[in-house]
């Protein structure tokens, strides 16, 4: 089995989707393994140490995908990419297809085996598999520490000769990966920190890092989880409440980092021009939904910007900022996934249709589009290979990362 590794092109994207040490895992395991030059150079991972770990170095996309059974990617290949994937190759990546579900018909129609990793399922044996949460993590680290760049203040309390300096306030508002690992960093880090969630579970997870959970109303919140474990939509009413609370709490913080997501859908608007406008002058908010839609009514993707003295943190691709790292934690979880379901025998991927990871996560197969989600998708039959110039015409595939 042949795996290659291409590299990111989309604009920011820092991140790869094997490393030395996960190249070398797949060798041992029977396969050979592609990578595209270069593939590693923004995450630090030089094409010499893929090279040392048994791994081929190609010249070029085309070059690496050529005879290829998975391709390995961080996000949804644009176009160009789209054409160097051979037919009934498996595509895995984060693929985004709920933001651009054409892409999905264009994997169908082109035969290409399309595998979404952020669809993985939480289930105890896919947590391993879970990019989204290996990411989140690495985002909520960040956003705390991005907030602490741009505050200008210290964040502990400071006992000194000449006086003490009181604690910053920081209010995390989300508690699932991303907002969890927040509290805590901003907890290390000294700072008085309060959350919130639409999920009465996180309560308890709030509480166990040293955060205190504030919320308008507990009885509803215990209706707001889905079996998969992330956040339905709450009632207007609720929403209307919440946001009167909040409106209140968020007045008296120096730092907010929103961190709300909704799978499949645009990030809700927790925090109004008006809630902005309410905080000190000095204060920071850190919007990590903002490539969904953004939790706050004035972030801007991709900037940062000073509104009333508050400044708003729209950074993309917050994992990204970290590479390395990022690169190494997403890895091993496609990895661990390829790992789970490779036949020693036949040294191939035995992706069981019917089994809950491998349904969960599958957009198309031999040219079809299977996933429940996007079956009405309409996907012409696989066909011949077509001229460049009109190929470029019909594939549609320009998804982004959701963090």
């Amino acid at each position: 089995m042949k795996l290659a590794v291409l590299k990111e092109t989309r604009s920011g994207e820092t991140r790869v989707a094997a490393t030395p040490e996960t190249v070398k895992k797949f060798i041992s395991l029977g396969a050979s393994v592609a990578v595209q030059a270069g593939a590693g150079d923004e995450a630090r991972f030089a094409d010499a140490d893929y090279q040392a770990a048994g791994a081929s170095i190609s010249p070029s996309a085309a070059d690496a995908a050529q005879g290829a059974d998975i391709i390995l990617k961080v996000l949804a290949p644009s176009t160009e990419e789209l054409r160097v994937i051979g037919r009934g190759s498996k595509l895995i990546a984060i693929l985004s297809a709920y933001k651009d579900p054409d892409s999905v018909a264009a994997y169908a129609r082109l035969g290409v085996d399309a595998m979404a990793m952020e669809l993985m399922p939480r289930i105890t044996r896919a947590q391993s598999m879970d990019v989204l949460s290996s990411q989140s993590n690495l985002a909520g680290y960040k956003a705390v520490i991005d907030a602490a760049a741009y505050y200008g203040r210290a964040l502990p309390m400071m006992m000194t000769a000449a006086g003490t300096i009181a604690p910053a306030k920081v209010f995390i508002m989300g508690a699932g990966v991303a907002g969890l690992q927040a509290i805590a960093t901003a907890r290390r880090l000294g700072a008085v920190v309060s959350a919130t969630d639409v999920r009465f579970a996180a309560k308890e997870q709030v509480n166990s890092l040293g955060a205190t959970f504030v919320t308008v109303d507990e009885e509803a919140m215990k209706e707001a989880e889905t079996e998969g474990g992330y956040a339905k939509e709450m009632s207007a009413d609720f929403q209307k409440r919440q946001a009167e609370f909040v409106a209140g709490h968020i007045a008296k913080q120096d730092i907010v980092i929103t961190t709300a997501l909704i799978p499949g859908r645009p990030a809700p608007q927790l925090v109004s021009a008006d809630m902005v406008r309410s905080m000190k002058p000095g204060s920071v908010i850190v919007d990590l939904a903002v490539e969904a839609g953004g939790n706050v009514e004035l972030s801007r993707a991709g900037e940062a910007i000073e509104t009333g003295g508050v400044t708003i943190l729209g950074f993309n691709n917050v994992p990204g900022r970290l590479a390395a790292d990022a690169s190494s934690l997403y890895a091993r979880n496609i990895y661990n996934f390829i790992a789970a379901f490779f036949d020693k025998d036949t040294k191939s991927l035995n992706a069981d249709p019917e089994d809950a990871i491998i349904k969960a996560i599958t957009l198309t197969r031999g040219g079809a589009v299977v996933h429940d989600a996007f079956i009405t998708t309409e996907a012409e039959p696989v066909l011949e290979a077509e001229p460049e110039e009109t190929q470029a015409a019909e594939d549609t595939t320009d998804a982004e990362d959701e963090d």
